[in-house]
This record gives structure tokens, C-alpha cells and sequence, in this order.
């Protein structure tokens, strides 16, 4: 498949659900390390940046300043709905960003506030990002499993898959 440069609007409607993804960076070894990361992105932010607040003396951040490529995977299993995106990382020193994107569950994480010298505003460039969304329920898909099963076909429309180029 291959990619197209389409409006992206379906793509944040299928983050937005998701508060978690799963953050692929490259360890100073070289290998891949993936932590759960909270999206701080609001409805006004639904263009080429994913947004995550990171501990400013946190190993990914070491990592990131290393090799900012990376990998942010969103998954909802129970709407099949999955999402891969690649980019690179960037720390953006940005306070008026950060008091825009704060939350109060953020002060879990940064007791000092949206002002904590640990806090680190780190901004994904989404370079593109492939998704798969089934459309129809569990019923129609085992439906088309087993006539593909039967008749030796590959099953046919069982999810939209798409790649969106942003760069």
C-alpha cells in the first residue's frame, strides 16, 4: 500500500479515544525500548505534533536527544482500531504550550506543576502514520474468516487500512 497525503481527520478521531500510546524510542544500545505515554493533545491540536510531557531526567529523553526517530502505536482492541505512527522527538521549550496542554492528572506525574524544572514538553513531528479500523462487528467478521477459511481466499474488507504522509 501505498502512502497518501489525505486530510488526517479520521486518524485523530481514532487517537482522541485512545489517552495512551505506546512510545518507541532507541536506547543508547541500540535497541528499541516502548513505554506507555499519555497524548496531551486538546481538539485545537490535531495537526502533524503529538504532544506527551516526559520527566526531563527520564532515560526516553536521554534517548531522544541520541535518535529522535521514533514510533507512537495506539491500540483499542475492542473497536479494532489501531494505530502506528512514525516521527521524530523533540524536547520544545515552550511554557505558554505547556500551561495549554496541563491537565491535573499531569500533576501526578510533576507535583511542582506545569512549572517543574522536571518537566519536559516533548512534541512527535508525524512524519505518517498507517491505521487499520474495522467497520463491521465481530459477527460479519467471522463471517468472512470462515468463507475465507473455506473457499482458500485471503478475507476481503475487513478493516479501512490507510497510510497518511504528513512530511
Amino acid at each position: 500500500m501505498t502512502a497518501q497525503t489525505v486530510d488526517t481527520s479520521n486518524l485523530w478521531d481514532m487517537i482522541e479515544d485512545i489517552r495512551f500510546g505506546m512510545l518507541t524510542v532507541r536506547g543508547a544500545d541500540g535497541r528499541l525500548y516502548a513505554r506507555p505515554m499519555t497524548t496531551q493533545n486538546g481538539e485545537a491540536d490535531r495537526g502533524g505534533v503529538i504532544w506527551f510531557f516526559m520527566s526531563r531526567s527520564s532515560q526516553p529523553v536521554a534517548d531522544l536527544s541520541r535518535s529522535p526517530d521514533v514510533n507512537v502505536s495506539y491500540a483499542k482492541p475492542d473497536s479494532d482500531c489501531y494505530v502506528s505512527v512514525s516521527g521524530s522527538a523533540r524536547v520544545i521549550d515552550d511554557p505558554g504550550k505547556a500551561r495549554e496542554l496541563w491537565s491535573p492528572a499531569a500533576g501526578a506525574w510533576f507535583p511542582g506543576g506545569v512549572d517543574d524544572p522536571d518537566l519536559a514538553l516533548v512534541a512527535v513531528l508525524v512524519a505518517e502514520a498507517e491505521y487499520w479500523d474495522v467497520k463491521s462487528n465481530k459477527a460479519v467478521q467471522l463471517f468472512k474468516l470462515a468463507r475465507a477459511a473455506m473457499t482458500g481466499e485471503r478475507p476481503a474488507e475487513l478493516a479501512e487500512h490507510r497510510r497518511v504522509r504528513l512530511r
